[in-house]
């Protein structure tokens, strides 16, 4: 057995876990706090303010992240940071201002680098340090040295790397989610499976973290009925945030890999939310690697409680099938798709050597299925 395993983020998770470790927050100064419009209304965005109050930190609020946030977006945030002087970043929401706090406090401390230069991986400063308070279950961006990016550039979406981005501390607590729309939970949920079981065939999977695929798979496994029939409690929502958590955890060192490079150009052109491409081409994903991995698809399905791939597909179908119609896209647009997601770095994370030709065929079987 072989493993690295680095995460420098404290991890403070349960309910009142800001107002109770406070004192965390006291990383800086001056904090520019990233955030969407959601924050405002679910509690956490009262909760950061009320805490650096408390400590006497000053604050300067940039809500106008989008969803997928692209170069000009982070951009603009970094200017704020900079015209504000702040010293650390406080990223309060899903994956999309939690990757772009990540972007922000990268540009805020380089203030003479170009938002492209974010993908060199490489930058002269370190970024300003960074906290993460998630709002939905199923990004893992709080544990995570990834942030994701709309790339207009090669129509697609991005993924810059460094240790440097890492949070230095992630409060996660699950009233933030109560109130979340019932096709966000869904997304998200399955934007946490997919983590979950990418990391676990990824070529850069050790033993020593099975018990995250554990642990987060059967949170899953426990709960997914209660989402399907939107029985969601604080408890079940703690379950699902936990298994989100452990899913960032591990794809912080096994990377992502097919299912997620075919992802992007699905919400890149058609719109479809992160989460929910993932979970239509999650059982033709475990198909395709049943040849090289059948005794760790077989385990996955087991840790699910699920008799089989297909059962598999039918239950993520019924999820979709609650949240959105069946996408239409053409076979030209699919081969456009997987000449896209084959150039992604994340393909070599796949224990079985993938085509072209075979993302074709896995978008065609797991779009005619939806």
């Amino acid at each position: 057995m072989k493993y690295n395993y680095f995460i420098p983020t404290r991890i403070i998770f349960g309910e009142n876990c800001i107002k109770e470790n406070s004192n965390y927050m006291t990383i800086g100064h001056k904090a520019l706090i990233v955030t969407g419009k959601s924050s405002r209304n679910n509690g956490s965005l009262d909760d950061v303010i009320s805490a650096l109050e408390s400590h006497g930190i000053k604050y300067e609020i940039f809500d106008r992240v989008r969803s997928n946030p692209d170069l000009e977006n982070v951009s603009e945030g970094a200017d704020v940071a900079r015209r504000a002087d702040v010293d650390f970043v406080i990223g309060i929401g899903g994956g999309s201002p939690l990757d772009a706090s990540k972007a922000i406090a990268v540009l805020a401390a380089n203030p003479m680098m170009d938002a492209e230069e974010l993908f060199s991986n490489a930058f002269k400063n370190k970024p300003l340090p960074i906290i993460a308070v998630p709002t939905t279950a199923g990004t893992g961006s709080e544990v995570t040295p990834y942030s994701i990016l709309t790339y207009d550039r090669i129509g697609s979406k991005k993924n810059f790397v460094s240790p440097y981005i890492f949070p230095q501390v992630a409060y996660l607590d699950a009233r933030y989610t109560i109130n979340l729309p019932y096709s966000v939970t869904v997304d998200t949920m399955l934007d946490a499976l997919s983590h979950l079981i990418e990391g676990y065939l990824s070529v850069k999977y050790s033993d020593f973290y099975f018990w995250m695929v554990e642990k987060g798979l059967k949170g899953l496994s426990k709960n997914y009925k209660s989402v399907m029939d939107g029985q969601l409690d604080l408890k079940t929502r703690e379950v699902l945030l936990n298994s989100s958590l452990l899913g960032g955890m591990l794809i912080a060192h096994t990377g992502t890999s097919i299912v997620h490079a075919m992802g992007y150009s699905l919400t890149y052109y058609k719109d479809i939310p992160h989460g929910r491409a993932n979970g239509m081409l999650l059982a033709d994903y475990l198909k395709f690697n049943c040849e090289t991995d059948g005794d760790k698809v077989e385990h996955i399905l087991s840790l699910l409680n699920i008799g089989d791939i297909e059962e598999l597909r039918s239950i993520v179908s019924g999820l979709l099938q609650r949240v959105d119609k069946r996408p239409d896209i053409s076979e030209s647009e699919m081969a456009h798709y997987a000449s896209i997601a084959i150039q992604a770095p994340n393909i070599a994370n796949n224990k079985k050597v993938v085509t072209q030709e075979d993302l074709f065929k896995i978008y065609k079987s797991s779009l005619m299925w939806i």
